[in-house]
């Protein structure tokens, strides 16, 4: 069986390994987004030919951003969608939108018509989301899952249960996705599957038991 974690076990590993370990967090920000940009563009189910990305505003939005300025300075065409005030961004995504901003990377507005896009990224949400999708988000991620646009998913799809597997109101339904560290345990369950598609799990420095597990 694959190893998987709870989503209070993924937090309560993050807190560690940046806190007792001392790998900060920005560390495994830019790690989490390398391993995340590799397997989009390693994946034949994307095209890359124009790509848009969906920024929340926790650390999921963070990786978000790092994956769009990465794919930006490797020459792929992409824009960045902010979904929340600049000023309400953690302080690790709001650095990593200073970064984009100096690059100059183009931001668009939520009325964006993602149907012009050939891959969507999901930045939205993490693992830890605690309730059910309302309001604009879920019209934002209804939007993404009506458009033409392939999905790539940051860690888990957004809407989903870290835990359960089951979506919260609505959730993403991605082509791909990207999980840091381990899977959660939601996302072995078969229900999860039509949600999270292929699935790749990046090694960034986050461990169990202090080794990577197979």
């Amino acid at each position: 069986m694959r190893p998987a974690i709870s989503v209070a076990e993924s937090r309560d590993l993050d807190k560690k390994t940046i806190e007792e370990i001392g790998i900060p967090s920005a560390v495994l920000m830019e790690r989490a987004a390398l391993g995340i940009y590799h397997d989009m563009i390693n994946n034949p189910d994307l095209s890359l030919t124009k790509t848009l990305v969906l920024v929340g505003n926790g650390n999921n939005g963070g990786d978000a951003l790092v994956v769009a300025r990465l794919l930006f300075t490797h020459n792929y065409p992409v824009d960045i969608l902010l979904t929340g005030e600049p000023d309400k961004l953690s302080s690790e995504s709001k650095r990593q939108l200073d970064i984009c901003r100096y690059y100059q990377i183009n931001e668009v507005p939520t009325a964006t018509d993602m149907n012009g896009y050939s891959t969507i990224v999901d930045g939205l949400f993490g693992s830890g989301l605690t309730r059910d999708v309302e309001g604009a988000y879920k019209e934002l991620i209804d939007k993404a899952n009506a458009s033409s646009a392939s999905i790539h998913a940051i860690d888990i799809p957004s809407g989903l249960n870290g835990d359960t597997g089951k979506p919260m109101g609505t959730a993403i339904k991605a082509t791909s996705t990207s999980t840091i560290a381990y899977e959660k345990i939601g996302m072995v369950e078969p229900e999860s599957w039509e949600f999270t598609g292929k699935i790749f799990v990046d090694d960034i420095g986050i461990y169990r038991n202090n080794h990577i597990e197979n």
